[in-house]
């Protein structure tokens, strides 16, 4: 076949666990097909030659949806938002999505291409199936930004529009439909194995846990279920660390969305942080901020608790709540060499733990309490850097309109911290703060420029140029 994607080494590693795990569905065709978004740079991870794949060969395989291999509609139930709480839904899965297939990266990690917006399934609960041309466009930029920050998250392959008019309540309708290719490391969720014990299915749970540890935790002997989890809990702190100091509010952190790998994935409506404000709440529908950016962390933790359940049938519960136990500390030490990175401070000094501390919490007082930019004081930081710093705490963001707050002694904390540094050492503060702090922030106004542009004219020079600025790590200027 002279399709590059069909040509690649796909493994049947989901399908062999059997048809418990997922319903083969077909896909839904479209009234055309326009490849609006490929991201070149994954290409390389799968051996292709970006300059080799042609644009038919997406709409191929992502559009027309062109192939030998059965597509997995993945069955899974989730604690989803109610409220001011979570309740358990029995009556979820794939509803507009399946498995396209896997391979092997070239990193010889295992990598799922899963749809979003490919027709009905069983779990579509009287919806269609389809995905608006926004959502798709929202989450490119989204996964682009998340990645540009170092987080571990999924990505978009390709988004193809389809010529639908989509109804929706959240859009103003008719509105443009999509299809979406996302590049994942697995899409088995906490509520894959949430529906296991629902059904009470013991066999199945340990049979998922030896396929999880398999091709998700080599590192584990087989049967190493305990630390297994112990492992989840260390990335699950890790990956909330990074989007907490990212800015980042993830929309829906439902269990079902949440990844057994530690991997960002299924945003919703998420939202990137204006200005430092624990209760930002990026979902539309979470009136209670049971979602809000501050929450993040004792919500992943919940969520880990959660799992604790179905786990129970096959690892000793003491031997979980041990690993669980662990998870607040994982989290702030993540967090405070990340939010330290931010600041320029790569290297962590035993010797100046106290004013590393005392450094980042004036640091979030100062951003609470002032209210300014959050993505703009970092680039502030950033670009205004100079080792005359080190000289004189007046000289530290001189010219900055920081807003009202206790800045004189947040410049004070950290000209202490240059001052016990080396003069060699502030080429690396420069160098740091260039790596941890991308100069385009992802937030709503930037997205509606991008979206009113393409809905308007349909002009889809400003997505580029953005998505081009996410991954080249450039400031966006419309231009």
């Amino acid at each position: 076949m002279s399709n590059a994607f069909l040509n690649l080494a796909y493994e049947p590693a989901l399908e062999s666990l059997g048809s418990e795990f997922y319903d083969p569905v077909a896909a839904a065709s479209f009234p055309s097909h326009q490849l609006r978004f490929r991201n070149d740079l994954l290409l390389p991870k799968l051996g292709l030659d970006p300059q080799q794949v042609t644009d038919q060969e997406f709409i191929e395989c992502f559009g027309l949806f062109v192939g030998v291999r059965p597509f997995l509609a993945l069955r899974y139930h989730g604690h989803q938002i109610a409220g001011p709480t979570q309740s358990y839904n029995p009556d979820l899965g794939d509803g507009r999505g399946f498995l396209y297939g896997q391979v092997r990266g070239q990193d010889g990690e295992l990598y799922d291409f899963g749809t979003k917006g490919s027709g009905q399934t069983p779990y579509s609960r009287r919806g269609d199936g389809r995905l608006t041309l926004k959502g798709g466009v929202r989450e490119v930029l989204a996964a682009e930004a998340l990645a540009s920050f170092g987080v571990k998250t999924s990505r978009c392959l390709s988004l193809i529009e389809t010529g639908e008019a989509l109804w929706r309540g959240d859009e103003p309708s008719p509105t443009r439909s999509s299809v979406m290719i996302r590049f994942s490391r697995s899409h088995i969720r906490f509520g894959t194995f949430e529906r296991l014990h629902y059904h009470q299915r013991t066999d199945l749970i340990q049979c998922l846990l030896d396929h999880v540890i398999e091709y998700y935790y080599p590192e584990l002997e087989p049967g190493q279920y305990s630390q297994f989890y112990r492992v989840l809990v260390q990335r699950t702190a890790q990956l909330v660390a990074q989007w907490m100091v990212a800015g980042f509010c993830h929309g829906v952190l439902n269990t079902d969305n949440m990844s057994i790998t530690g991997e960002s994935f299924d945003y919703g409506p998420y939202g990137f942080i204006p200005t430092y404000n624990p209760r930002f709440v990026a979902a539309y529908f979470d009136y209670h901020g049971l979602y809000c950016y501050g929450n993040q962390p004792l919500i992943c933790r919940h969520n880990l608790e959660l799992l604790q359940l179905p786990l129970a049938r096959v690892i000793p519960a003491l031997e979980m709540k041990t690993a669980l136990a662990e998870f607040e500390r994982e989290y702030w030490h993540a967090y405070e060499q990340l939010l330290l990175r931010r600041l320029g401070l790569a290297t962590p000094k035993p010797s100046l733990a106290d004013l590393q501390r005392e450094l980042l919490e004036m640091t979030l007082l100062c951003l609470e309490e002032s209210q300014c930019s959050y993505p703009g004081f970092f680039s502030a930081l950033t670009e205004g850097f100079n080792p005359s710093w080190r000289e004189s705490a007046d000289f530290i963001l001189e010219n900055s309109e920081l807003g009202s707050a206790d800045w004189g002694t947040w410049r004070r904390l950290y000209h202490r911290y240059l001052q016990a540094l080396s003069p060699a050492d502030m080429t690396e503060i420069a160098q740091t703060l260039a790596a941890a702090n991308p100069p385009t922030a992802l937030l709503r106004p930037v997205i509606e420029l991008v979206w009113e542009a393409i809905d308007q004219e349909d002009n889809w020079q400003p997505f580029q140029q953005l998505v081009a600025c996410l991954q080249t790590q450039q400031p966006f200027t419309l231009c």
